[in-house]
């Protein structure tokens, strides 16, 4: 991390937002590699049948519970308490709860925006060290034919979806955000770029994640995925 980029953090709040289904075996390995430098952690607790509230909480968390699913659905409940709290974060940092992202480049992602200030920084897995067999085929597919086609209706330049993304809180509110499911990530992209965003993406590594995907995982997981990223592409334009 440079000199300028700590001096930075002195200046701006920064809180982490993690939707949460089913991961007590990840979701405190998350927590615990966050940089020490975030005020809070908020996990969302969506309708887990485990103990991923108890292991979040006992990490160091603010755990708050949703029990209608969705990824997008946990986002917004967890933006809204945010919102809630008076004080709200100056970039919100949003990180999946499976392990398969490396928490500690955080300093990485919200680089862009303390430095160059950028609106919105995407970790893109395409651009990191990908462990093999870390993304299946379909989403490495996904991926490609999402931006590809972001690139041609939208005009913008991405190479992931990738869920390990910061963003200036001022700047996610004027975005609207809805979505409650699987189309969350893309949504942020597409409305980023209609509004004229400035936004990079920087490279981040990733791993194969601690235990099952409820999307990649699954079939219905993928056909339901791959639709309602393709509808929102459609959608939007």
């Amino acid at each position: 991390m440079s000199e300028s980029t700590l001096l930075s953090l002195k200046e701006v709040t920064i809180d982490v937002l993690i939707p949460a289904f089913n991961e007590e075996d990840s979701i405190g390995k998350v927590i615990r590699d966050i940089p020490k430098f975030v005020r809070h952690v908020v996990v969302v607790n969506n309708n887990s049948t485990d103990n991923t509230p108890l292991v979040a909480q006992h990490a160091g968390a603010m755990v708050l519970e949703e029990r209608q699913m969705g990824y997008g659905k946990a986002c917004l409940t967890g933006m809204s308490f945010l919102a809630s709290l008076g004080a709200t974060p100056d970039i919100l940092v949003f990180l999946d709860g499976d392990y398969s992202d490396f928490p500690e480049q955080l300093s990485d992602v919200i680089q862009p925006i303390l430095e160059n200030d950028f609106d919105m920084v995407i970790g893109s897995r395409a651009k990191g060290n990908r462990q093999s067999g870390s993304m299946t085929i379909p989403q490495v597919f996904g991926n490609w034919l999402s931006t590809t086609l972001m690139k041609w209706i939208y005009k913008v330049e991405y190479s992931d979806l990738g869920p390990f993304r910061a963003i200036k809180w001022e700047k996610l509110m004027a975005l609207g955000m809805v979505d409650r499911n699987y189309g969350w990530t893309i949504e942020m992209q597409i409305k980023a770029a209609k509004l004229g965003l400035k936004t990079t993406e920087v490279p981040v590594d990733y791993r194969k994640r601690i235990g099952v995907s409820k999307v990649s995982g699954t079939v219905k997981g993928v056909f339901g995925a791959g639709y309602k990223i393709l509808w929102t592409i459609w959608k939007y334009r």
